[in-house]
């Protein structure tokens, strides 16, 4: 008899169960999780569930997030059977499971299945969100800031030609400051009446900078604007669920934070919102009123999917989204106060809590961030990478996971007050 994964032994798995015996028995509290953030004994056991690039300090961790071993088993496990079953197993039994994993992810966020549609990664969401977003119509403005993603600026811009509106491009303020980051939008809005569609990144690839996003929404609303929000970086990073903050249209990414295989992510439209994105063209797999009618991935990657739930296991083992953020907060730390007043550095993302996660940019002053990255690597051997982009100027970006140790960050300090010609 053919084997086959059943939804009840595929649901039922955690590949994370029993990794690491000292792990959290319930999911860590936001008051308790600064106190696990710092043991470092602790971490070093996470640290044992990855394997790492040997004779470096990976400190460039924004790209994509590493699997750990336990899900990159269930991983291959999954692509085994995928691989073997074939056919046989993708049109009888893979529906069920793939609305399994939906269930799971909309749960992880605290909305409905019907809000949320999976997706190759953000990328392909926010872009199905911006050219879908049907609102708009000729003379009316879309708003995007230099921190935004690349090709969600360019997504943003495809609409000038698309929709006949006009695109209006802002810097945000460096040093950022909590209000000053509302004013800028509120500026934006009243000097623009005609802005109908904002972008917003919750937390920028570029700088790391966090938003204060519910209060922009709240702005744009004021505004009778609406907002699309970049989450590809949030969603692991920080603590946040999309009703509390208003969200209605949303993009993430779950193998940044979250530990899930490459090309897995996600697109959120609170279900009365539904009806303000197109189907995706000649999409009449779903009904109209479905979000899945929103964006067509075509055949994907099944057993990246079918991972999903282990990946959730050992996040959920770990301590959840509130150990992870607590961590990278803590390891940002260890960096940037040493570094904070020196008259050669430019730490770019603020020390409040509300605008800063585990990404944080630099500057070294008088020498090309291109050119910092590089002696970073080559004389210290320390990975990182450089940011173009901000209206300011490049920069680097220091991504730490939540493998990394207090050693690995107190090195970079020593290796950047070196640099720094202190």
């Amino acid at each position: 008899m053919m084997q086959t994964l059943s939804r009840r032994t595929f649901l039922g798995a955690s590949a994370a169960a029993s990794f690491m015996a000292s792990a959290p028995a319930q999911p860590v509290s936001i008051a308790s999780a600064p106190t696990l953030a710092a043991d470092e004994s602790y971490w070093a056991k996470i640290a044992a569930q990855y394997d790492l690039p040997s004779g470096v300090i990976q400190l460039e961790n924004g790209n994509w997030g590493v699997m750990s071993r336990p899900v990159l088993a269930a991983y291959e496990r999954h692509q085994r059977m995928v691989n073997q079953q074939s056919s046989y197993y993708t049109r009888r039994e893979y529906g069920p499971d793939f609305q399994q994993v939906r269930e799971r992810v909309a749960n992880a966020l605290g909305v409905g299945a019907e809000e949320i549609a999976l997706t190759r990664n953000a990328t392909e969401a926010l872009q199905a969100l911006i050219g879908g977003y049907n609102r708009l119509r000729p003379g009316d403005a879309v708003l995007y800031a230099d921190l935004d993603y690349d090709s969600m600026q360019a997504a943003m811009n495809w609409l000038r030609d698309r929709r006949g509106v006009e695109v209006i491009r802002i810097a945000l303020p460096e040093p950022a400051s909590y209000q000053g980051l509302i004013d800028a939008y509120e500026q934006a809005f009243r000097k623009h009446p005609r802005i109908k569609l904002a972008l917003l990144t919750h937390l920028s690839h570029r700088t790391g900078l966090v938003l204060p996003v519910k209060e922009i929404i709240e702005l744009a609303r004021t505004h009778s604007a609406d907002a699309i929000v970049d989450s590809a970086h949030a969603w692991g990073q920080l603590e946040f669920r999309p009703a509390d903050l208003g969200i209605q249209f949303m993009g993430v990414n779950l193998h940044k934070w979250m530990g899930v295989p490459l090309g897995v992510g996600a697109m959120y439209i609170r279900r009365d919102r539904i009806a303000d994105i197109d189907p995706f063209m000649a999409n009449d797999e779903v009904p109209a009123t479905d979000i899945r009618a929103r964006v067509h991935t075509g055949t994907a990657n099944f057993a990246a999917y079918l991972t999903v739930p282990d990946a959730f296991d050992f996040h959920e083992q770990v301590g959840g989204t509130p150990a992870k953020a607590a961590r990278l907060r803590h390891l940002r730390s260890l960096w940037v106060a040493p570094l904070r007043d020196h008259p050669q550095i430019q730490i770019l993302t603020p020390d409040d809590p509300r605008l800063s996660g585990g990404i944080t940019s630099f500057r070294l002053r008088g020498r090309e961030s291109v050119a910092v990255a590089k002696e970073l690597l080559e004389r210290h051997k320390i990975f990182t990478v450089h940011r173009v982009g901000v209206s300011a100027g490049p920069c680097v970006r220091v991504t730490p996971g939540i493998f990394n140790s207090a050693d690995d960050l107190q090195k970079l300090v020593h290796a950047l007050k070196e640099m720094a010609g202190a």
